[in-house]
């Protein structure tokens, strides 16, 4: 896993999220494409980042102004890669080194919810993409 660095902008909009959901973010990431605000929880705070029927969540984008997406860390990239892609139901995630060092990851969905993975436009597995660089290092994430 690598060490990720906050800059003073990001680290208003966690002291934001907490202040709104009650739950600290390790890490925020503003999607300037999806014009979304990704914010990484740690495990089992999921449910409170949310709150109540999405209502701590919908507070939050209300009051960002964007749409608000909050996936669970994990020790994993595997594990990761599964949280970054819910409510999709991944079957195998498989780590591929390329020639030239690089890892991309090749995600196996059930074919019911490959178009969860994908998400509308390929936002889903955007995040996913840009989760699993910024943390464990990985160039690409393919829905196989």
């Amino acid at each position: 896993m690598t060490r990720v660095k906050l800059s003073m902008e990001d680290m208003a909009l966690i002291a934001t999220f907490e202040r709104i959901t009650g739950v600290s973010a390790i890490d925020v990431i503003r999607d300037q494409e999806g014009n979304r605000i990704i914010f990484v929880v740690r495990p089992k705070h999921l449910g409170k980042a949310i709150g109540k029927g999405g209502a701590a969540v919908k507070r939050a984008s209300e009051e960002l102004g964007c749409s608000i997406d909050i996936v669970e860390m994990a020790d994993t990239v595997e594990e990761f890669v599964k949280n970054a892609l819910a409510p999709a139901r991944v079957e195998k995630v498989r780590i591929i080194t390329q020639r030239d060092g690089s890892r991309v990851l090749s995600v196996s969905v059930i074919s019911d919810d490959r178009g969860i993975a994908i998400g509308r436009e390929g936002r889903n597995v955007a995040r996913a993409r840009i989760l699993c660089r910024r943390h464990f290092d990985i160039s690409n994430v393919t829905i196989a």
